[in-house]
């Protein structure tokens, strides 16, 4: 029965198992900062790059349905006119793809300012844009251009601020207690792993003293 219960103890008790599970959540966490970017950080510059890649292939089948490259790219670059032109909306995208990729992958900005910087900018350029000028009596690419570029904006904010951000301040709270937890695993056991000698019944006495013998005595007398 102790042999038993010593082995049960010891097989709970051990520390060995729980130094193995945080020594590999700490190698985890340690392989998760060597990459230098976390994965959901690295999942927000792709959509930031698909936010430039789409507009400016939305931007390139525009020119091509309204009578070719060349001559497009003539009227709206080099005869740029703010009423007519969709240049500026690209134009827009690069700026915020390459302001999110240098504060987000290069800087590993960790706030949000830089992103609610380019959604403001974005979002009061494409308002200014569809009221004043006359992109709506283009076609469909008049509607399309400034919708798109305006959800695209506003689905990257949302992404960093309540998926990147968070999660990423989540993992760092659990890396930081991961490797505090070795510093408190000895106050948990001190002594090692527990042995079998620390488990014994004390042995029971053969005999009775002699006072506990004149006290049975004393009360095996009869009452006069």
């Amino acid at each position: 029965m102790d042999s038993q219960c010593s082995s049960s103890v010891g097989s709970r008790g051990t520390p060995g198992g729980v130094g193995n599970i945080n020594s590999t959540r700490i190698e985890s966490y340690e392989a998760g900062e060597k990459k230098g970017i976390s994965d959901v950080r690295r999942t927000f510059c792709l959509f930031v790059t698909f936010d430039l890649l789409f507009v400016t292939l939305l931007w390139i089948i525009e020119l091509n349905v309204n009578g070719g490259i060349q001559e497009q790219l003539m009227k709206e670059v080099l005869q740029y006119d703010y009423h007519k032109s969709f240049f500026d909306i690209f134009v827009l995208a690069v700026v915020r793809f390459a302001a999110l990729i240098l504060a987000y992958a290069v800087c590993k900005l960790r706030h949000w300012w830089a992103i609610a910087i380019t959604t403001a900018i974005t979002t009061g350029f494409l308002i200014v844009k569809v009221v004043v000028s006359k992109l709506l009596s283009q076609g469909a690419f008049g509607y399309l251009l400034p919708i798109i570029s305006f959800i695209l904006a506003w689905i990257e904010t949302w992404l960093l601020d309540f998926k990147v951000l968070p999660q990423e301040a989540g993992d760092e709270i659990r890396y930081l207690s991961v490797q505090s937890a070795p510093d408190r695993e000895p106050l948990l056991y001190p002594g090692g792993p527990v042995s079998e000698g620390q488990f014994y019944s004390p042995p029971e006495s053969m005999a009775d003293s002699d006072e506990d013998l004149d006290d049975k005595h004393n009360l095996e007398k009869p009452i006069v």
